[in-house]
């Protein structure tokens, strides 16, 4: 098989920056150094080599109120590879027939992927059914299982519920993973507002404060502290659940927090646009906050309390949104963002100097590859890896638009934003899968990436409870009172 070689460019990892030649034998990462030959050169120079990005939260393909978000595994791997992304890891939403019935279901729609996948398995209502297959989950390869607590009446789970799955995960070495949002209180505000007369897309965020965030992230994460189990808050969004956050990994507990690129870097002003649809297609679960709360996820990213920027890329078209003309709660909750999310990152975070380009590698591919257990196969430059990278150019410019996208929507929240630093050419598994502009990868071109249970955060966590554990104090019978 042809060997390549990437020559001139400077490696970008989450802990070093040097210059050095990649060398592509196959799909796999063969050497890394000074001088090297191959089949093939892919000239660097000038630019950056990162690895590919890595987007933990997509719903492509979703069922919603009878329709299914429109960037499908074709669409919205195409628009990955147009923006960096090398992999992405979807939810799987089961019904009635059970866990190991929805996903083959989403294997079936993972087919058309051209970007490597994986998923998140969603535990929406508790029974014996769903404690059986958990563990053939996890020998499928998926170790991660998503908690709703909002969304009161279809996908919310209750306290108790959430806490005999969190306990299942620990007993079969997976992570939970959280929406963090207090259903029922989000549920009373809708209807309130509703009954006032506040019927538009802005009554979205009005019905979502922070507090019902923060609230419920405190909530996780004391039942996964009781649980025993790590825990991955998705779209952390204000303060207080980063507070949550910070708090308990001060504290030493193995919590995680997942900003997305929307809501670090647009604000709440956007409900308020006076054109009903511009509103509307920026409606998602959590809101977008003020700029305090935006703040505090930049320093969050910076100071290592927040390890993973993620999309939660989840497009409805404007009709699809305009299902929600006079009654907000049944606007699609979700937005696009897969193909701008490192472009944007990198113009917002690195050039402003709020993150160090190596704090950029981290937050985009490598923390979650050691997060899901796949580093370093995935998210890292380094002999033996899948050789997904992505060869950055710095300097090149473009303004966001929907006109020159990939993905299927027909608008972009980012419309208008000028990007500086954007792929050059995106390589999965070896192969040139995005160049110049053009997505070369072929429709199906993906592989599913298997993830193991039992990380080492798990174990670790395990053994620390253990030793930790309340033990029964040994008295001496003539100590202890004589029964009644």
């Amino acid at each position: 098989m042809a060997t390549k070689v990437i020559k001139g460019g400077t490696i970008i990892a989450a802990d070093r920056t040097y210059k050095a030649d990649v060398l592509i034998d196959g799909e796999i990462i063969a050497a890394i150094g000074a001088d090297l030959s191959g089949d093939e050169i892919i000239d660097a120079t000038g630019c950056y080599v990162m690895p590919g990005g890595i987007d933990p939260h997509t719903h492509l393909e979703m069922p919603f109120m009878g329709t299914y978000s429109t960037d499908d595994f074709d669409t919205g791997t195409a628009a990955a590879l147009a923006g960096g992304t090398t992999m992405v890891v979807d939810f799987v939403l089961p019904g009635s027939d059970g866990l190991l019935v929805a996903l083959q279901d989403w294997f079936q729609k993972a087919g058309k992927a051209r970007t490597d996948y994986s998923f998140h398995m969603a535990i929406t209502s508790w029974n014996k059914q769903v404690f059986d297959e958990m563990p053939k989950v996890v020998e499928r390869g998926i170790n991660t299982f998503k908690h709703f607590m909002a969304y009161k009446g279809a996908l919310m789970v209750d306290d108790d519920e959430m806490f005999a799955s969190f306990l299942r995960c620990g007993e079969i070495g997976a992570m939970p993973l959280v929406h963090a949002e207090n259903g029922d209180v989000v549920a009373h505000l809708q209807q309130k507002l509703l009954a006032e007369g506040n019927n538009g897309p802005e009554a979205h965020a009005y019905s979502r404060p922070p507090e019902v965030e923060g609230e419920a992230a405190n909530r996780a994460i004391m039942i996964a502290d009781q649980a025993g189990v790590p825990l991955y808050i998705v779209h952390v969004s204000c303060e207080q659940s980063h507070e949550a956050i910070r708090r308990a990994r001060a504290k030493g507990m193995r919590v995680y927090g997942e900003p997305l690129i929307q809501h670090l870097v647009l604000d709440e002003s956007e409900y308020k646009h006076e054109d009903w649809d511009y509103a509307a297609r920026r409606v998602m679960s959590p809101p977008f906050r003020d700029k305090i709360n935006q703040n505090g996820l930049w320093a969050g990213l910076a100071s290592g309390s927040l390890q993973v920027v993620a999309t939660d890329h989840c497009a409805f078209t404007t009709e699809q949104k305009r299902f929600g003309v006079g009654d907000f709660t049944k606007i699609p909750n979700g937005t696009g963002g897969l193909e701008d999310r490192m472009p944007v990152l990198w113009t917002k975070g690195v050039l402003t100097g709020r993150l160090t380009p190596n704090e950029f590698v981290a937050a985009t591919s490598t923390n979650i590859a050691q997060i899901l257990n796949i580093y370093p196969r995935k998210g890292a430059i380094l002999p033996g890896s899948d050789a997904d990278i992505v060869v950055w150019d710095p300097k090149a410019k473009k303004t966001i638009s929907a006109k020159t996208q990939k993905s299927a929507i027909d608008y972009n929240v980012f419309e208008g934003i000028e990007v500086t630093g954007l792929p050059r050419m995106t390589l999965s598994r070896g192969n040139i899968a995005f160049k110049d502009g053009e997505v070369l990868a072929p429709t199906g071109s993906g592989r599913f990436v298997e993830r193991e249970a039992n990380p080492s955060q798990n174990r670790a966590l395990s053994t620390w409870k253990e030793l930790t554990a309340p033990r029964r104090v040994e008295r001496d019978p003539k100590n202890i009172p004589a029964g009644v």
